[in-house]
């Protein structure tokens, strides 16, 4: 024990022993009746062992309890004497409640904190692994769009004068469509980077309307994808919830491309929000190959590609879901993943309160 944590057990037992001595006093001058002092003692005690360090405290201050109940507040007042027909049996028995009391409250405080040291343990653990998760995926998303980028403008610059309007605006356009694509990893990015520095308590939540947080996603949804349909279902009802309604916005982004990059549907993706017993559940369900059954336990991970896949293949699932499962997380809410007979299905809920 270092010398501050000496000073503030010196200070919070005799700042509370002497509050209990005076409200003994107190008791005992109005009421004339000394049976509550070993009550007040036994409290002073319990307070004590709770907000000190170790279990010396809570010992010292029940042996000067039971000397103060004595020496205040037993006839003779004002002399210590044990040994009176029966006191040492009332004064073995409240030194033992007492040492009885101050060890239990010791005991379960240092459970307390080793239960919060362990579960600030597991909590890094889970940060470390989702920061190595991330990284995995950074480098594959990000990676595959920059070298597209490259490789169009190369053939752009070297082979100018052989390549036709058509074909220079098909390299312009892909290197427009894969820079949009990093632009967008880019706020994913910066999304994460914000929640890791803040925390949950730290979100700029506010009690937001759910169909407008859902029309502005689908709305950045269809500026990016005019030619992908999707059919948006809302709750006839007018929701409120408190969320941060960019981050909430973020990951039905991040759900709505997932579903057009990877399910390779001719069919329109569907945004379904219902109301199920007291939280707000939002699914994005597609009509395509669905998710294989290895990963969907791991899709969420940060992962952006599976053991069959090449660690090349265009454009993993890794950051933006991982995210996803950061945002909603942080949110107190949960996220999933599924199969249905045609396709995949992301769902997550956000509570009401």
């Amino acid at each position: 024990m270092n010398r501050q944590d000496l000073l503030h057990n010196i200070t919070i037992t005799a700042g509370i022993l002497a509050i209990a001595i005076i409200g003994s006093a107190f008791f005992f001058i109005t009421t004339n009746n000394a049976n509550n002092a070993s009550l007040i003692y036994v409290l002073a005690i319990v307070l004590i062992s709770r907000y000190t360090y170790g279990y010396h405290p809570g010992i010292i201050a029940s042996i000067i309890g039971v000397i103060a109940v004595n020496y205040f507040f037993t006839y003779p007042y004002g002399e210590l004497n044990f040994t009176m027909t029966g006191y040492p049996i009332t004064f073995i028995g409240m030194l033992a409640i007492a040492l009885i009391t101050s060890a239990a409250t010791t005991h379960m405080k240092e459970q307390a904190e080793i239960l919060a040291e362990r579960e600030k343990l597991l909590t890094d653990a889970e940060k470390e692994k989702m920061r190595a998760n991330l990284l995995r995926a950074v480098s594959h998303d990000l990676r595959t769009p920059l070298t597209a980028i490259i490789g169009s403008s190369s053939s752009y610059l070297d082979n100018r004068d052989q390549l036709s309007s058509q074909e220079k605006d098909q390299l312009v356009a892909h290197i427009y469509e894969d820079a949009n694509w990093l632009l967008h990893m880019v706020e994913n990015l910066l999304t994460v980077t914000r929640i890791h520095a803040d925390n949950a308590a730290s979100l700029n939540k506010s009690v937001e309307p759910v169909e407008e947080v859902v029309a502005e996603a689908v709305s950045r949804f269809r500026k990016r994808y005019p030619d992908s349909p999707v059919q948006v279902r809302t709750p006839e009802e007018f929701y409120m919830i408190p969320m941060d309604p960019t981050l909430i916005e973020q990951v039905i982004l991040n759900l709505l491309e997932n579903a057009v990059l990877h399910a390779h549907s001719q069919k329109p993706t569907n945004l379904t929000v219902t109301l199920e017993d007291g939280w707000i559940q939002f699914q994005v369900m597609d009509y395509g190959k669905g998710i294989p059954t290895e990963r969907l336990s791991t899709i969420f991970d940060g992962n952006p590609y599976g053991t069959q896949e090449s660690a090349d293949s265009k454009r993993g699932m890794g950051i933006g879901l991982s995210i996803c499962k950061t945002i909603i997380h942080v949110h107190g809410g949960r996220i999933t993943a599924g199969n249905h007979k045609n396709g995949a299905v992301f769902t997550f809920l956000l509570p009401m309160e």
